[in-house]
């Protein structure tokens, strides 16, 4: 394509150059955890293109020294290619093999650009295309943060519920479905179903690991291996196996594996829903704190800054806020995966990968970063009121208690007495329902209510 200007300092070259001209557009760039597994791909496949004698010792040792560097950000840098360029992440690979390519040079005391020596694509490229080590190192970045970053965080969120599932186990305050009053729970009760919550999602999470750890690696253009020793994809995704996951394997069908963003549409819904688990529960202690004194109250939550510019000691849930919006972006980024995948897989490859990679990286990390904070300065300091004990005797839906005594319609009506009267049930049942103050205790009994098949109170573990 001719001749092009580099700048002098750079380790990337011309293709790399052609590709920062020719895509302009948002001055995002490819997240550190992609240029992590590209580095990590390219320093393994120097290793092993050595083994297989297709790259001799001081080459390999080179190329493998230099991918290296760049797989531990050393480089970062030099990786100036847009988010949004060749659907197929060439201009970003061709980025990576550049400057493994110049630094290698450089540690062979050689010049760069020097082609001859070590070529770009002849030499760190080896054995590899694009169309296949893009998406492979989409499914290893999204492993490395899956199991570095959101698992531990929705660890510390779920190790922080459950202490306030223990702390709160005591008090016994109205339920509410439709958000209306409903039968008596235990505060701890709700925080043992957020534990529930943060649990299952960790499950789902392991399932999308799963489905990562088969990748394209070995197809090469268009899943034939075409240019690739039929070994060398196997042996590196054993030496990446040691770093990423003991399971990971490569595809026994390629024409598959690259032709499609399944697993990565798969694991991105996934994180939706684990953002949406997150959500339910912000915002319902967001909900439950509302008040001091016109709203709920039925808990407290850590005042962490001033709320207003203009009415003085006003606190609001913010932590709790931060959550919310981050759920938002996660669902947005969730919904440019499922495009990139329905629209972006066309006969043998997918040709929306980097805006996939980008949008799924950035909902894994922004999950991660807002359920650690959110286990730390909000729900590790929360704490119940007295409000939610002292409604509980003027709840009406506590009548479902006199309905093996006395028949759903006459605790209704009972309930609806109460209501217009302003009363409690208690007291109308005392007056209509033909029981007794010893069996309208027993029957109204909030403990009772909240564990109806147990004699006396019990904590699960």
């Amino acid at each position: 394509m001719g001749e092009l200007a580099v700048p002098a300092r750079a380790y990337y070259g011309a293709s790399t150059q052609r590709a920062v001209v020719n895509f302009p557009v948002s001055g995002l760039r490819l997240p550190r955890r992609m240029i992590g597994a590209l580095g990590a791909i390219k320093r393994e496949a120097a290793r092993v293109n050595l083994e297989l004698g297709l790259l001799d010792q001081a080459r390999a040792e080179a190329i493998a020294s230099a991918a290296d560097e760049v797989a531990r950000g050393l480089f970062d840098q030099e990786f100036v290619v847009d988010v949004f360029q060749t659907g197929s992440g060439t201009s970003s690979n061709m980025n990576a093999n550049e400057v493994i390519a110049n630094r290698a040079l450089e540690l062979l005391g050689a010049n760069r650009g020097d082609r001859s020596t070590i070529h770009p694509n002849d030499h760190v490229n080896l054995g590899q295309s694009s169309n296949d080590v893009f998406p492979t190192a989409i499914h290893l970045a999204a492993l490395a943060a899956l199991a570095e970053d959101l698992d531990p965080a929705l660890a510390q969120l779920q190790a922080a519920l459950e202490r306030q599932r223990e702390q709160l186990w005591g008090v016994i305050k109205t339920g509410r479905t439709h958000l209306q009053d409903a039968t008596p729970i235990r505060l701890g009760q709700e925080f043992l179903g957020y534990r529930g919550q943060v649990e299952r999602t960790r499950q789902r999470l392991g399932a999308a690991r799963a489905q990562l750890l088969e990748v394209a690696l070995g197809g090469t253009a268009v899943g034939t291996g075409i240019g690739s020793h039929q070994e060398f994809a196997g042996r590196v995704l054993e030496r990446l196996s040691a770093i990423y996951d003991p399971n990971l394997r490569e595809s026994d069908n390629h024409f598959q594996a690259q032709s499609n963003l399944d697993a990565v549409v798969f694991t991105s819904g996934v994180v939706r829903a684990a953002a949406i688990s997150i959500h339910k529960i912000a915002n319902d202690i967001r909900l439950l704190s509302c008040g001091p004194r016109a709203g709920i109250s039925e808990l407290s939550l850590p005042a962490v800054q001033p709320g207003s510019s203009i009415m003085p000691g006003k606190v609001n849930p913010v932590i709790c806020e931060s959550v919310l919006m981050v759920v938002a972006q996660v669902i947005g980024c969730d919904a440019t995966v499922a495009f990139a995948g329905a629209t972006g897989s066309l006969l043998e490859l997918n040709v929306m990968l980097p805006v996939a990679a980008h949008n799924l990286l950035e909902a894994i990390e922004l999950l991660a970063r807002a359920s650690a904070n959110f286990a730390a300065n909000a729900v590790e300091g929360l704490t119940a009121t007295d409000r939610g004990p002292a409604l509980l005797e003027q709840g009406l839906a506590i009548c479902t208690g006199l309905v093996p005594a006395i028949g759903y319609d006459a605790a209704a009506a009972i309930a609806h007495t109460a209501f217009e009267s302003n009363r409690t049930v208690r007291e109308v049942a005392l007056e209509r329902s033909g029981l007794t103050a010893e069996e309208i205790d027993h029957l109204l009994d909030p403990e009772r209510q909240v564990e109806p098949t147990l004699t006396g109170p019990s904590q699960p573990g």
